[in-house]
């Protein structure tokens, strides 16, 4: 079930990125210093609790969301490809992103 369609919800900011989280979901984001079974804590960009929608960067001051690293890992290869027609110049290149995989514990 996506986060939209619950009452409590949190947007966190992570490695220039905001992902929408909701107590139980598993998220890959980009790599953190952490090891399998850390405890790793995001500040919320935004919260909504019921009919509640916090942004006000007072109000969010005191809550916070927590996580769990389940692992990480490396994404599916992906395939860069340049060329310029008529100059018989082409690139190929291959990219794996590094994640870790987060399962959110609690939104306090």
């Amino acid at each position: 079930m996506s986060a939209m369609s619950k009452d409590n919800y949190a947007v966190i900011s992570t490695g220039s990125k905001q992902y929408i989280v909701a107590q139980g979901d598993i998220l890959r984001i980009e790599t953190v210093g952490k090891k399998k079974g850390e405890e790793i804590t995001f500040t919320p960009v935004a919260v909504k609790n019921g009919d509640v929608l916090l942004t006000d960067k007072q109000a969010l001051k005191d809550k916070s969301v927590t996580g769990t690293v389940i692992r990480d890992g490396r994404a599916k290869k992906i395939v860069v490809f340049k060329m310029k027609r008529r100059k018989d110049e082409r690139k190929k290149r291959g990219h794996r992103q590094n994640f870790t995989e987060v399962k959110i514990t609690g939104i306090a």
